[in-house]
């Protein structure tokens, strides 16, 4: 058993809209987290297969830049930038949905994981877009830390089904939620529409 209410805590969640890169308008989804870790083994664990398939998904692909990689079960996608130990630009499902993943060492030896998913206007419709992707990342940081500390919960695709993890995914949503009302970024009916979307995906069962 982990402790759901630090761990929610533990991330920091943004969301906002502005122009993107290539011309149009973007929703960006940004979290936060800093582990009890130097940047070099929180890198390795976010990169090395072998580790990644322990705390998220099995991973292949050709892993440099301009290559591709795949998820199993789960979104693929071409690495745009790679950079270690500090930064790793991918698309991810699609190429205008872009993940950018940037670490830095703290003070203490930890290292802070900055987290930014971007996607059109079009593809999230409002910043409750941000509903639909960002329980899941919370819960990649959650494996991730857990992984980290030596608190592995088990084989990753069954714990997401655990009681455990179900309250921490129904607890991420209404941080989500609240941040996207704060943000201004949807309207109430967008918000609640996004909500109940993240229940069906995220913990099911739940209203």
């Amino acid at each position: 058993m982990f402790d759901i209410a630090n761990h929610l805590k533990a991330i920091h969640r943004e969301v906002g809209t502005g122009p993107a890169e290539g011309g149009g308008e973007e929703v960006r989804v940004v979290l936060r987290r800093t582990y009890a870790a130097p940047v070099a083994d929180v890198w390795d664990a976010i990169t090395d297969p072998d580790r990644v398939k322990r705390w998220f998904f099995p991973l292949t692909g050709d892993l440099k830049p301009g290559g591709t990689f795949q998820l199993e079960g789960n979104a693929g996608g071409e690495i745009r930038r790679c950079e270690p130990p500090r930064r790793l630009t991918i698309t991810f499902g699609g190429p205008t949905s872009v993940v950018d993943l940037h670490l830095s060492p703290g003070s203490a030896d930890d290292t802070e994981l900055e987290f930014t998913h971007t996607v059109p206007i079009e593809m999230a419709g409002s910043g409750a877009g941000a509903l639909f992707v960002g329980p899941g990342w919370d819960g990649a940081l959650l494996g991730l830390a857990l992984f980290l500390a030596g608190e592995q919960i088990g084989d990753p695709m069954a714990a997401a089904n655990s009681p455990e993890v179900r309250e921490f995914s129904r607890g991420s949503i209404d941080e989500w939620v609240a941040v996207v009302e704060a943000s201004g970024t949807a309207t109430a009916e967008e918000t609640d529409q996004g909500r109940q979307m993240a229940l069906a995906q995220f913990a099911p069962g739940e209203s």
